[in-house]
């Protein structure tokens, strides 16, 4: 794969000009993103802020991205890019609106996250898209919330969407979105938020219009995304030109490919400058997934272009010049580039570990003062399901949680926080309980976690989750249970996740990182324990107050400091906190 469809040629850039003309689209992406969020009926869109919108020229080259989930980055460009491909622009009308979320047929990532995709039409041409992508808590499939890592393909993960035309004229086909509700556990849901996204999109476009008119007409509007384009391609490409001419590769590793059987998976990365272009190679990562851990090609993308942008250059505006300075390679049949049906529900907790892989290799190229630790580098889900008492209706309460980041050379990691593809929000307490019939027996850090080190790791988070109800539906993916995040420079290994049925009871089960359907009764808990991140340099160089104050504020006990820092340090660490307490 390759980002790059031919090298821009260089221009002069009025820098002003162009902070200018982005941060008006960003302002644009914005306020579709505070529409959708308002206006949405579903906790994932509206409490957890799972949704992405963006913006596109004629072209479907990506010139904004709201500042969301970075996964959804691929999803946006495969949908834009999956309707050009099935329509040419003359083929496209005023009032035209499509769907689409197949990972194979369309662009997408996975099932439950639904694109929309709005045309943009001033004077009768075709100026640009609106585009948004929410994740939908069901659209059908073997498990509540349409996401299994045990799933053997896509036929077992929900309803398949190909592009389609979803509106003419203006028009909503109530039969489409019927149709696509039915599919769903939770039909009037599937029902509302697709109509949210349509109406969050119309508004983008009126946006963009008054945008157009400001600008003064649609050729100074395209002149201006030429800019931009060519002025983040030749940005990066600065960047990469400064890396040393070397080959870095690093290995990380899956638990498993989804199915708990055949051993732990390998996922490598080799980065290097060449032509200058980067090249993400991804030769030796492990064989398709016989679960749903597969990564589409969109997903694959999204990873890349985030890893890049967030180890070479941060402030860098995510759009198509970003893609144009970097080459992707990866080996047909395998993980990263499966051959469909495969599944790819749970693909995040590979483009996670991908996310790590990557920022692995580059570690060693980039400056000293971006050298980071592996992070906890997954995405813990839960998900609880079952009919409602109140309303005889089945409900579905779905979460990602966050975990440790790493240590880095500037500092400590951080702690219960979303890393790298994901950014969504936790379901705050009060929603979960007040939504549905479940009971939050405790909520907050999972202490001792933390990678030692110079300076330690973040902390991973502790959920536990008490059923109100008999047949309460459980599944769960996860993954890093068997050997935590790497740490780096004599770093020590972040803490390890844990699933646990019953904690603390006489039938207490430790389950399995992916679980599938399992029924709880009454009364029954799941706690999960999710990561913490890995440790950056020698653990015996922490300065001896900074253990101190990790102590006293509870993120170590005293046996495990001892244990990872030794007894000199410890000592030092105890002593310090008896001549600061009164």
């Amino acid at each position: 794969m390759n980002g790059s469809a031919g090298t821009s040629p260089q221009r002069h850039f009025d820098p002003i000009a162009v902070e200018v003309f982005t941060n008006r689209l960003l302002a644009i992406t914005e306020s579709m993103a505070s529409n959708i969020m308002r206006a949405s009926f579903s906790p994932q869109i509206k409490e957890r802020r799972d949704f992405s919108v963006g913006m596109f020229d004629h072209l479907g080259r990506l010139i904004a991205q709201g500042t969301h989930i970075p996964v959804h980055l691929g999803s946006l460009m495969g949908s834009v890019e999956a309707v050009l491909a099935r329509w040419r622009a003359e083929d496209i009308a005023d009032g035209d609106v499509y769907i689409c979320n197949d990972p194979y047929a369309a662009g997408g990532t996975h099932l439950p996250d639904i694109s929309i995709i709005t045309p943009v039409f001033v004077a009768g041409r075709l100026v640009a898209f609106a585009a948004n992508i929410g994740h939908h808590s069901d659209v059908g499939g073997a498990v509540p919330g349409s996401t299994s890592a045990s799933a053997r393909t896509m036929y077992e993960e929900g309803l398949r969407i190909p592009v389609m035309r979803v509106a003419r004229s203006h028009r909503i086909d109530d039969d489409l979105i019927g149709l696509i509700a039915l599919n769903s556990r939770l039909p009037q849901e599937r029902s509302l938020d697709l109509r949210v996204q349509i109406a969050t999109n119309a508004k983008g476009a009126a946006a963009i219009r008054a945008l157009i008119d400001r600008m003064g007409g649609v050729a100074f509007f395209r002149d201006a995304v030429d800019g931009v384009l060519s002025y983040t391609s030749q940005r990066l490409r600065h960047r990469i030109a400064a890396l040393p001419a070397e080959r870095a590769t690093f290995t990380a590793w899956l638990d498993d490919d989804g199915t708990g059987e055949g051993g732990r998976v390998p996922l490598t990365a080799t980065v290097y400058r060449q032509d200058g272009s980067l090249v993400v190679d991804l030769d030796g990562s492990g064989p398709q997934s016989r679960g749903g851990l597969n990564v589409s090609e969109s997903a694959l993308r999204a990873t890349v272009y985030y890893c890049v942008k967030a180890m070479l250059d941060p402030e860098l505006m995510a759009n198509r010049g970003m893609a144009d300075a970097i080459v992707i390679m990866a080996p047909e049949g395998s993980i990263v580039n499966p051959r469909p049906p495969a599944a790819c529900g749970a693909r995040t907790i590979t483009c996670q570990r991908l996310a790590g892989a990557i920022i692995g290799a580059l570690v060693s190229l980039v400056p000293r003062d971006r050298a980071i630790a592996s992070s906890f580098d997954t995405m813990p889900t839960i998900s609880f399901s079952g009919i409602h008492p109140e309303t005889g209706r089945i409900y579905l309460s779905g979460e990602t949680l966050g975990g440790g980041g790493g240590g880095r050379d500037a500092g400590d990691g951080m702690d219960a926080v979303h890393v790298h593809i994901t950014n969504s929000r936790n379901l705050p307490t009060e929603v979960l309980e007040h939504e549905f019939p479940l009971f939050v027996e405790h909520y907050g850090y999972a202490v001792d976690s933390a990678g030692a080190g110079r300076h330690r790791g973040g902390l991973g988070i502790v959920r536990q989750v008490r059923a109100l109800r008999d047949e309460t539906i459980f599944s769960a993916r996860s993954d890093s249970h068997l050997q935590g995040a790497a740490g780096a420079e004599g770093g020590g290994e972040g803490g390890r996740g844990r699933l646990v049925r019953n904690a603390g009871r006489d039938d207490e089960q430790i389950l399995a990182s992916k679980v599938r359907h399992l029924i709880l009764a009454k009364g029954e808990t799941i706690r999960i324990e999710t990561p913490g991140g890995a440790g950056f340099g020698d653990p015996a160089a922490r300065p001896y107050a900074a253990l101190a104050d990790d102590l006293r504020d509870g993120i170590i006990t005293e046996a495990t400091a001892r244990r990872l820092y030794g007894d000199a340090l410890a000592d030092l660490a105890q002593r310090h906190i008896a001549r600061d307490t009164p």
